[in-house]
């Protein structure tokens, strides 16, 4: 999971004593400074500075990348409560490269985590419920993280909520217009699968007015990202001139970059073969110039 950048860092996240000095230096990204400050006080055992060291050493930021050392400090803090560092250490007990693999005791930390408060923590703990039990107590059970992160505005959980919603699943009712809303809100935050089902439902009309322009917007907005479904996508709708105006070139220039990524689909194969040599042209000439 990528870490938030540096000038993006809430000091909380560091726990309820702040390393000061230390902290100021790695917002203003004076990580040597940091680290340097930060390594004093983690050695006296306070948990915000063990945190700052352990985030610093992950990261690599102003000295060496060291994930086992940063593994210590992270252990350290979580230890003493610090929801971030009990968030970082669960993960590596999970992944089991740079500490010895413990699930139980992940379980265990990401839950302290989501308890107070960390959305990530939530959203992971949700994920790990799931994992534990499949059905749907599971569901139900992972359905109050999801929702506790989806309220923080994690897209991820947003995501999870409509899912849920969609399907009247995790104790939840068969809600389309909520679901629909939901997607809205992760699609917004650049989640590119919720941009893409949120476009496939405003051409479909569920769960709200059925809108094409709407529908095409979000679509060339993940295929624009980079999102290979998309394009393969985009490329049918300027097939058939939904959502826009026809155009054939546009839609063998999608076709192409998403077949160049490995998709293949016999339909639009069959699209392209059936283009003339100038139509052709003019679609490769497009792809070379597209994300």
């Amino acid at each position: 999971m990528t870490p938030p950048s540096a000038d993006t860092v809430n000091p909380d996240r560091f726990g309820a004593k702040q390393p000061d000095a230390a902290y100021g230096a790695f917002q203003r990204g004076l990580y040597k400074t940091a680290y340097n400050l930060a390594m004093e006080r983690a050695k006296n055992g306070d948990p915000a500075a063990e945190t700052l060291v352990a985030e610093i050493l992950s990261r690599g930021l102003g000295v060496p990348l060291n994930p086992a050392e940063a593994a210590k400090w992270y252990g350290l803090a979580a230890e003493q409560g610090v929801p971030e560092a009990q968030f970082q250490y669960a993960l590596m007990l999970l992944d089991g490269r740079y500490v010895k693999k413990d699930e139980k005791g992940a379980f265990a930390l990401m839950q302290a985590s989501a308890e107070a408060g960390n959305r990530l923590a939530q959203f992971n703990f949700a994920q790990l419920l799931v994992q534990q039990d499949p059905g749907d107590d599971g569901l139900v059970k992972a359905a109050v993280y999801y929702e506790r992160a989806a309220a923080t505005g994690l897209a991820d959980a947003q995501y999870a909520m409509a899912q849920l919603y969609a399907n009247g699943a995790g104790g939840k009712p068969h809600d389309d217009a909520q679901a629909r809303i939901l997607l809205t809100q992760a699609a917004r935050q650049n989640y590119d699968t919720a941009q893409i089902d949120l476009a496939a439902w405003m051409i479909e009309g569920r769960g709200g007015e059925r809108d094409l322009k709407s529908g095409f917007a979000w679509i060339r907005r993940a295929a624009q990202g980079g999102n290979v479904a998309a394009q393969n996508r985009l490329a049918k709708l300027y097939m058939g001139g939904i959502g826009t105006d026809p155009d054939l070139i546009l839609a063998g220039a999608w076709y192409i970059v998403a077949r160049r990524a490995g998709l293949i689909d016999p339909q639009m194969d069959d699209f392209l073969q059936g283009l003339d040599d100038d139509q052709t042209k003019q679609a490769l000439q497009k792809a070379n110039r597209l994300p």
